[in-house]
């Protein structure tokens, strides 16, 4: 029997069919029908129809040998579905190497879990690996990227090219490296992470709830001396928002847990004093580019009530203590 090398971590929460979509592209993996890797799926709280659909799909598939059901009756969010099955493996007989963190609304293939193995194995230094995420059409969608600060929250919010281009060297979102590259972070929807790193510095901050989470949890192993690659020849197709309903494509007014994960991200990693420049440099950006939407003409494509909820849940209201995420 060969020995487990990785365990894939599977949220499903009000995506339930693209939770057994993704099963499906799982299913052709050699990786899993030859016993190298196996499957668990945290029904995080939807309810008994899902667990119901789940469960029947496992069997009338006859994925038993590498998929497995847990259930959750609440929704743990994404840090604690997570790490609820890492400590359970953790605790089994045959732990194995690396963990792969895998949203529901991912395609994968064969290859996209043999690359991050195969990188892994070659870099004992490495906590952390993340794919190539891309669109169904196959564009670059995102991932890799650089740790946000007072520069980026500044062009972010202020949507100027000539300034975009003076600060692309902060810009969060990377141009996509060709080849395994080290990074700042990478996204959660892809994440292999080695399992010496987690009994050194943890698993997922749990206060996050979700968003941020990922992005903390490349800080802490960066702090620790791990290293945080990207590995583009993993490709994973994902299909962003599908549980959250925060994409890039879908305008809607942005939920107050967003910004919590936001704020105790900056205050836990960039301190007080800095936390505060940063939000500034949001809120002042932001303001110019509203006026210059309107001198302009441009189109509203903002969140609803963007400047607004983001002043209320800036530290110049909240103070300075650590929040904890509340759904």
């Amino acid at each position: 029997m060969n020995k487990q090398r990785l365990q894939i971590v599977i949220l499903n929460y009000l995506a339930t069919d693209v939770t057994v979509d993704c099963l499906h592209s799982l299913s052709s993996c050699d990786v899993l029908t030859s016993g190298k890797a196996r499957v668990i799926v945290w029904e995080n709280g939807t309810g008994a129809d899902a667990v119901t659909t789940l469960s029947d799909t496992i069997e009338k598939n006859q994925w038993d040998d590498w998929a497995e059901l847990l259930v959750s009756p609440t929704n743990l969010g994404f840090t604690g579905g997570n790490n609820r099955v890492i400590e359970r493996v953790m605790e089994s007989v045959n732990v194995p190497d690396y963990f792969l963190l895998l949203n529901s609304d991912t395609l994968v293939t064969n290859d996209s879990l043999t690359t991050l193995i195969d990188f892994m194995d070659h870099n004992s230094t490495v906590g952390i690996a993340g794919s190539n995420l891309l669109t169904e059409t196959g564009e670059h969608q995102c991932s890799p990227f650089r740790f946000p600060g007072i520069a980026s929250e500044f062009d972010h919010s202020l949507k100027l090219g000539v300034v975009s281009r003076l600060l692309s060297h902060w810009n969060v979102a990377m141009i996509p490296p060709g080849k395994a590259t080290s990074v700042d972070w990478v996204s959660g929807a892809s994440m292999i992470l080695r399992r010496k790193m987690l009994e050194q510095i943890g698993l997922l901050d749990e206060d996050y709830f979700t968003y941020f989470e990922d992005v903390d949890l490349c800080k802490r192993a960066h702090q620790e001396d791990w290293g945080v690659w990207y590995v583009p020849q993993s490709q994973v197709i994902h299909l962003e928002g599908a549980s959250s309903g925060i994409s890039k494509k879908t305008i809607k007014r942005r939920p107050q847990f967003w910004f919590q994960a936001r704020r105790r991200f900056y205050l836990k990693h960039e301190g007080k004093f800095r936390s505060l420049c940063i939000d500034a440099a949001f809120i002042f950006g932001f303001l110019l580019w509203r006026l210059r939407r309107l001198l302009q003409g441009k189109p509203d494509n903002d969140p609803p009530k963007m400047l607004i909820d983001f002043i209320r849940n800036s530290s110049f209201f909240n103070g300075f203590k650590l929040p904890k995420v509340q759904i």
